[in-house]
């Protein structure tokens, strides 16, 4: 293999595809990177045996080949390197590196020991914008907790129904919901759940980048598939297994009638959670306390070793005065995941699941169970 390429190409890819590879002991082949050629591009993989990921990068292709190198020693080395042409070539299992003033040579593994990857099946796919899809992740992508008893819980529940795109995810301590209508999805019901990592690292990968994002999944896979602008290649294509199992029915949990909601302004809402959390004990326990009459939300805590902390908001409310005690780090996770300016808050009873919702936005929900009350 002898290619020709730009620094800040091969470094983008290899930014990427770092993304599954940490250190294994006991497969250290998985340590690597595999590097081929395939037409007009270089071709980048990357596997920690659940997920894979591609990348392809258009290079000069002097000489067909593949190669199995360090994927740390050779990412850092090109980030290390001027913003100028490379010259790589494999010779037998080592890679050499030319790039102006630098010649080095790293040393390399049988492209035969690299697992095998096999071809994905589609059972069917749907696309979305990708700006529109990061968006909805992050509003659900950092809720699920690993769980060995429940690993259905460990992943992120994607439901789709004529044009409808649902992501959801819990803890089992609290729930979030975010519904997104799809023109494009021209698909029957369906379901699955993707282990929370791959879909951070999707996330993480399609940030701040426009187009579409591709998925595609089959009886035990998904994969998404993000196309080069120009042409019409893939970019990158990760792959990952599926979560067995059945997703918690979760909707039996979402309350239908509330005893009290109130309607308030969700940046002083957060600010003063934030600073009851200071006073808040071990247990991150805050209290709100809801007053009609007063048309006001006191937010307060206690501890013994530190001390004690009151502050109040105005608010609309409708409803029974009620006191409720929570988490205050649930409580300001699902503040700081509605993007609205206002937050509705409905509270079904004292030790009920309550909900927290942007004002003026109905396709997400935030569901948080409450703590029992200070004493």
């Amino acid at each position: 293999m002898k290619i020709e390429i730009l620094k800040e190409n091969l470094k983008a890819g290899l930014d990427v595809i770092e993304k599954v590879v940490s250190k294994n002991l006991s497969l250290p082949i998985l340590n690597n990177v595999l590097i081929s050629t395939e037409d007009s591009f270089l071709n980048l993989v990357s596997t920690n045996l659940e997920t894979t990921i591609k990348f392809w990068v258009l290079s000069k292709i002097i000489k067909e080949g593949r190669v199995v190198i360090p994927i740390k020693i050779f990412s850092s080395f090109v980030a290390s390197l001027p913003n100028e042409k490379i010259l790589i070539e494999a010779k037998g299992h080592n890679l050499y590196v030319e790039c102006k003033n630098f010649k080095t040579q790293i040393q390399g593994f049988n492209p035969e020991d690299f697992p095998i990857i096999p071809e994905f099946k589609s059972n069917g796919s749907l696309n979305i914008e990708s700006r529109k899809f990061c968006q909805g992740l992050s509003q659900v992508i950092d809720i699920p907790i690993e769980s060995q008893i429940r690993p259905e819980i460990s992943g992120i529940y994607f439901n789709f129904s004529k044009n409808n795109l649902k992501f959801v995810s819990t803890d089992s301590f609290r729930l979030a919901e975010k519904n997104m209508q799809v023109e494009t999805l021209d698909l029957k019901e369906g379901s699955f759940i993707i282990p929370q990592k791959p879909v951070r690292d999707v996330a993480s990968i399609l940030d701040g980048k426009d187009g579409l994002v591709y998925l595609n999944f089959s009886t035990n896979q998904v994969l998404f598939d993000f196309p080069m602008k120009e042409l019409k290649h893939s970019q990158v294509q990760v792959i990952s297994r599926l979560i067995e199992g059945e997703y918690p029915n979760y909707q039996e949990i979402i309350p239908e009638k509330f005893k009290t909601t109130v309607v308030l302004k969700k940046d002083e809402f957060l600010s003063q959670v934030k600073t009851a959390s200071l006073f808040s004990g071990r247990i991150n326990e805050v209290k709100v306390l809801i007053n009609p009459t007063k048309k006001e939300v006191e937010i307060f805590s206690r501890s013994s070793d530190i001390g004690e902390n009151k502050s109040s908001i105005q608010a609309q409310i409708k409803g029974d005065p009620i006191e409720v005690s929570f988490n205050y780090k649930y409580l300001a996770d699902g503040l700081l995941n509605i993007k609205s300016s206002e937050i509705i808050f409905e509270i079904s009873k004292e030790e009920g699941a309550c909900i927290l919702r942007p004002v003026g936005d109905s396709s997400y929900i935030y569901v948080v169970m409450p703590i029992k009350a200070l004493s």
